[in-house]
């Protein structure tokens, strides 16, 4: 069974803002076009609900997703020890590569969000983009 995809942010700067968009276009090997990380090794940043809802619980405080700082928040899916595994977003491919390991921006955030990022990959996955394609709030999410 799949999940959905909940919300999408866009980073236009390297410590800027992150900005909420309803759709996206993804262009194969760079990522999310207009994020200020494309190309390279971490394209697109994802974070799944459930993880999220576990942050949220240890912080004891109402929190944002926006907060993480990743570009897609999906449900219905668990991220964690996925290496490796493509995972699709409507039309679009995403090969997860990797945890994303939490940095000291997430204390500023909120104090102590980073040592509550920190165990068993609640910090969210980096992946990169397999295919040239737009996805928007709301498309279906699901393990290839």
């Amino acid at each position: 069974m799949g999940g959905r995809l909940e919300s999408i942010w866009v980073k236009r700067t390297r410590r800027g803002p992150m900005d909420e968009a309803a759709r996206v276009e993804l262009q194969a090997g760079l990522g999310i076009v207009g994020n200020a990380d494309q190309g390279g090794w971490r394209q697109v940043t994802l974070l799944d609900t459930a993880t999220w809802d576990e942050v949220v619980e240890a912080m004891a405080i109402p929190l944002d997703a926006s907060l993480r700082r990743a570009n897609l928040l999906v449900s219905g899916v668990r991220l964690a020890h996925t290496r490796g595994v493509v995972l699709r977003i409507g039309e679009c491919r995403l090969r997860i590569r990797g945890e994303t390991r939490p940095c000291a921006l997430m204390d500023e955030a909120a104090p102590g969000l980073q040592a509550a990022l920190a165990p068993g990959w609640r910090g969210g996955v980096f992946a990169q983009a397999l295919d040239d394609g737009a996805i928007t709030v709301g498309d279906p999410v699901d393990w290839t």
